[in-house]
């Protein structure tokens, strides 16, 4: 994080896919870094239940005086469940297949109010509490009575975004149905196709599985990534994927990736 100037502070909820050590042996160098910090803000920490033992431990044994909050959220990965719901986003759980009990999570935005056109505002002089009713979808009354539909002083809304994050498993039909028109997908590709025995065995999937599941799902685009090292170049997978689902891509530590943001329809009655 620091080699990519990502603030730090910012992370206020961490989730953990799985108690594999690759996937979490991070978090206890984190969970230090922000204690010696002086970190004051809450941190939440979203896992399967398993995981609450050790976290209580390295507790004990390291972080006895801590700075700020430290919250445990256990969930079970046998089953979707919504483990996040704020003002901004919800998070689901979505159950995976591989070793040990592991869960992808969705993240959606929520559904925004109406926006409205910024020349009405100075046009009829818009008080805060008329911009308010005009966005949560009323009609509004001028001083001599007349009135302005909603349509004429608003554009829609803009369409929640979704991102799915789905890593060691492998792929099967159910898939589908639980990441349809997902706008953003990442998904593991651990081997080649011509590897897909050895991905079966392991509990992962192939570049042509995570591309084929995206394109039955409608996804808006891939992301592919957790390359086994047995490939000294992914352009094998990248190029299998591309071959089925065009808009896949080789993810590298620090990408960036931005959804666009595009309205609703204009037909509103």
């Amino acid at each position: 994080m620091r080699r990519f100037s990502i603030n730090m502070s910012r992370i206020n909820h961490v989730f953990i896919s799985h108690l594999h050590g690759d996937h979490l042996f991070g978090l206890f160098g984190l969970l230090s870094s922000y204690n010696l910090m002086g970190r004051k803000s809450d941190l939440h920490i979203h896992a399967h239940r398993d995981f609450g033992v050790t976290l209580d431990h390295f507790k004990n044994q390291f972080l006895k005086d801590l700075s700020y909050n430290l919250f445990f959220h256990p969930f079970t990965a046998d089953k979707s469940c919504r483990i996040l719901d704020d003002r901004h986003i919800t998070v689901e759980t979505l159950p995976l297949r591989h070793s040990v009990p592991v869960a992808g999570f969705i993240f959606r935005e929520k559904q925004k109010l109406l926006n409205i056109r910024k020349e009405a505002i100075q046009q009829y002089n818009l008080e805060i509490k008329d911009i308010k009713r005009i966005k949560e979808g009323h009609d509004h009354f001028l001083a001599n009575g007349a009135v302005l539909p909603n349509r004429d002083l608003t554009l829609p809304p803009l369409k929640p975004r979704s991102y799915a994050f789905c890593t060691d498993t492998t792929c099967f039909p159910r898939l589908i149905e639980s990441l349809k028109n997902i706008d953003l997908l990442y998904f593991e590709a651990t081997f080649a196709d011509k590897d897909r025995k050895l991905a079966k065995t392991t509990g992962h999937s192939t570049s042509v599985q995570a591309a084929m599941l995206a394109k039955k799902a409608n996804v808006g685009k891939l992301l592919i990534g957790h390359f086994s090292n047995r490939y000294k170049n992914v352009a094998e997978l990248v190029n299998e994927a591309s071959a089925i689902f065009p808009s896949t891509i080789a993810v590298e530590d620090g990408d960036v990736f931005t959804i666009p943001q595009v309205h609703l329809r204009q037909e509103r009655p």
